[in-house]
């Protein structure tokens, strides 16, 4: 009865908290589409030689770089310190995404490669306990599941902090690079800018709510295995 009770709280939170965060993937995707802001990023260097612009001016320059057209998402590889650049050569919110993996890069090494290391944990204890359970191999299965929410707490803190520190610095980071490049004008930097603060409203909350949201899916799974086996 209380993995039934815990697997209802844990759909409740998803529900709700989706509603207050007003969490919308499609409404994200759709701001960062303009035309007119994509034409006027396009006067900007390519992405790799952003990125190494960006990593002059965050003095990290040994930070490799590498340009993969086929993700959808750009990222920062703490463990091979490794920046990849997905295929957003033609979207204006490059300027900004750039900037934030390069953030990333400055980071707390110590925080960074815990995330790392702690997330593989923290997956691979998911998938144990999820095929314990399935076979009916674990014992104190509520034991488990409150070690699994307490992982699940280290897992938000460190993740949540790191994304949302390079998000909120990245619209700044933008701003000074483009600047400093006078590529554009003042009042295009200005729409630019108003661009990234639409992405940012929007996208901060989808974040926090997506990471949590992911967790609350997990502790749902694990709740339905204990109602079933």
């Amino acid at each position: 009865m209380e993995f039934v009770i815990i697997a209802i709280i844990a759909l409740i939170a998803i529900i709700v908290l989706g509603y207050v965060f007003d969490y919308s993937r499609k409404e994200l995707k759709c701001i960062g589409e303009n035309e007119e802001l994509d034409e006027l990023a396009k006067a900007y260097p390519s992405n790799m030689e952003m990125c190494r612009e960006y990593l002059k001016k965050v003095k990290n320059e040994k930070v490799q770089i590498e340009e993969n057209e086929g993700a959808e998402a750009s990222l920062y590889i703490a463990v091979t310190d490794k920046i990849s650049i997905a295929n957003i050569q033609k979207s204006y919110t490059r300027i900004q995404t750039i900037a934030h993996e390069c953030l990333h890069s400055v980071q707390s090494r110590k925080l960074l490669l815990f995330n790392f290391w702690f997330s593989n944990v923290y997956l691979i204890y998911f998938i144990t306990i999820c095929v314990l359970m399935t076979f009916k191999l674990l014992p104190y299965k509520i034991m488990f599941l409150a070690i699994f929410l307490i992982l699940s707490m280290i897992y938000y803190m460190v993740r949540i902090f790191l994304e949302n520190d390079a998000m909120i610095k990245a619209r700044y980071l933008a701003k000074e690079y483009m600047e400093e490049k006078e590529i554009s004008l003042t009042q295009e930097i200005a729409k630019l800018l108003e661009g990234f603060d639409q992405i940012n409203a929007v996208g901060i909350k989808c974040i926090n709510y997506h990471f949590f949201m992911q967790i609350m899916i997990k502790v749902f799974i694990i709740a339905m295995l204990g109602v079933i086996f």
